[in-house]
């Protein structure tokens, strides 16, 4: 483990950027994951649903308020917002799996819309991984993909005392 690598808590364990997110209840099952996982929440306009304090309340969205949530008006805003930020893509357009994905605490995880998945120049510009899955299966629901993606990461964190758990199984931060 390296310094640079482990993490300290002040900061999210990872952010995880929606491109153009359509459906509201995928939004918000990945906001609440987000939460339990430590991480903050970009949203890429345009979106397919509001966010306004008054439509999280209407839906029963409690934990909306400790969601770390980020809403940028375009791609190029949200890379402005986070210059040097590492990226990954996932993607089932991409040969190699999150498995062999080299992500680190803070890193970004990006996800695709539902109906068109991401667009062809983001996947030129950056590292794209995929999940496994059967062949000849289409996708997975983007909100079992990001946390399917998220734990995988926490795993590999753990394994290399990038992050903690206390004796409740609750992450902390590595001292």
């Amino acid at each position: 483990m390296t310094t640079a690598e482990a993490w300290r808590g002040d900061g999210p364990l990872l952010n995880i950027v929606l491109h153009e997110p359509e459906i509201p209840n995928n939004a918000g099952n990945i906001g609440r994951t987000c939460v339990a996982l430590c991480s903050s929440l970009h949203l890429i306009e345009p979106l397919g649903f509001d966010v306004s304090e008054k439509a999280c309340r209407r839906a029963g969205l409690d934990y909306w308020p400790r969601l770390d949530v980020h809403t940028h008006p375009s791609w190029g805003a949200y890379e402005r917002s986070a210059p040097g930020a590492r990226r990954w893509l996932l993607s089932t357009k991409a040969d190699q799996t999150v498995y062999e994905a080299p992500i680190r605490p803070g890193d970004h995880l990006v996800f695709g819309c539902e109906s068109r998945g991401l667009p062809a120049d983001l996947l030129a510009s950056y590292p794209s991984f995929r999940l496994p899955m059967a062949p000849g299966e289409r996708s997975l629901n983007v909100s079992t993909a990001v946390c399917a993606a998220m734990y995988v990461a926490l795993q590999r964190f753990l394994g290399c005392g990038w992050v903690g758990l206390d004796n409740h199984g609750s992450i902390e931060p590595v001292s």
